[in-house]
């Protein structure tokens, strides 16, 4: 499976409650936080959900 890097680039201060849980559960806890995880069809769909607050790049 390919590999996908997320990284925080905007704050979830004054986000909606669900918007914060999904950085959380993404393993994002502050600006410029980077994980590295598999591209699965439910970690993508959490990213769709706070694409305006991360940046999103595939690994080779």
């Amino acid at each position: 499976m390919k590999k996908i890097k997320i990284t925080q680039v905007k704050s979830g201060i004054d986000r909606s409650e669900r918007q914060k849980q999904t950085l959380v559960a993404l393993g994002l806890n502050k600006i410029n936080a980077t994980k590295e995880v598999i591209a699965t069809p439910q970690i993508l769909g959490m990213v769709n959900k706070v694409n305006h607050l991360v940046r999103v790049e595939e690994i080779a």
